[in-house]
């Protein structure tokens, strides 16, 4: 029996990633970073209808706005407001003008309503990325650097903790998480080779982590002590994140990318049973 549910078996995704759930919407959004565009999987009225925007640039993700329509999203030039039909963008801070083989990868928002957001170099040879926050002013600092492939942030269940990883090196880091910003960074998981490389990460509202693997061809979930408690396989090698979605908060969908592998379910979005519940995603309160 297959542990997966495809979804579109007629659609790909060169690079899928930034996958989101919007209880406002009833629908998942991801993005096809490589393809430059804004895919959003209905789930209430129209369930099944997949929708589609080219932006015109890289985007690595998209936050809902907690007070007004549209998102912030992550484009390659840094943080914008995005709305849609038609797309419109309005710039609001580009961190890394001196850096222009730098994109931005991945992002989250934690229960004060700020953006925690990654940027990496183009193919990650360099520790060029670094983790910024975009405070609800929407004025924006950078919190910490060295990254090769700023990945996944993910805020545990309780708003204790910040997870973040650098892809390149197999680590998944933690961070205290409060008001005023972030503690010491602590490491969390070391990612055996065999596991793949950490991509992206949600948490579940019993304090666990789930973490999509890149190499990995698969998604898994570790304890709030850091150990590998399940695995679930999936038949693409290239996993890149991982989200709750629904009115119970209990599927879960996962991105992959085509982007380098010849494998026919590559870059597929696909719906698993995590056979628990997950956590709404927080939205951007500025």
């Amino acid at each position: 029996m297959d542990t997966y549910r495809l979804i579109a078996r007629d659609r790909r995704d060169l690079l899928g990633e930034g996958v989101t759930w919007s209880e406002r919407d009833r629908a998942v959004y991801w993005v096809d970073i490589l393809g430059h565009r804004l895919n959003r999987l209905n789930l209430g009225a129209g369930a099944g209808a997949i929708d589609e925007w080219p932006i015109g640039e890289m985007i690595g993700w998209v936050i809902e706005r907690a007070d007004r329509p549209g998102f912030i999203a992550g484009l390659r030039t840094g943080f914008v407001s995005l709305s849609l039909d038609p797309v419109t963008i309005t710039p609001i801070a580009a961190p890394e003008p001196h850096l222009p083989e730098n994109r931005m990868n991945d992002a989250a928002a934690d229960p004060w309503g700020r953006i925690w957001a990654g940027t990496m170099h183009m193919t990650g040879a360099r520790a060029d990325g670094a983790l910024y926050r975009l405070d609800t002013d929407l004025t924006w600092s950078r919190a910490d650097a060295g990254y090769h492939i700023a990945n996944g942030p993910a805020i545990s269940a309780d708003g204790a903790w910040l997870y973040h990883t650098d892809s390149a090196l197999g680590v998944v880091y933690r961070f205290a998480l409060s008001p005023e910003g972030l503690g010491p960074r602590e490491t969390f998981i070391t990612f055996p080779e065999d596991w793949g490389s950490p991509d992206g990460m949600c948490a579940d509202a019993d304090g666990g982590l789930w973490i999509a693997h890149w190499g990995g061809g698969c998604v898994s979930r570790f304890g709030p002590d850091g150990v590998r408690e399940r695995s679930i396989a999936l038949p693409a090698s290239q996993i890149t994140r991982c989200c709750f979605a629904g009115d119970g908060l209990d599927r879960m969908f996962v991105t992959s990318a085509a982007d380098g592998v010849d494998e026919p379910l590559a870059g597929a979005l696909f719906e698993i049973d995590p056979g628990c519940r997950g956590i709404a995603p927080r939205s951007f309160a500025g």
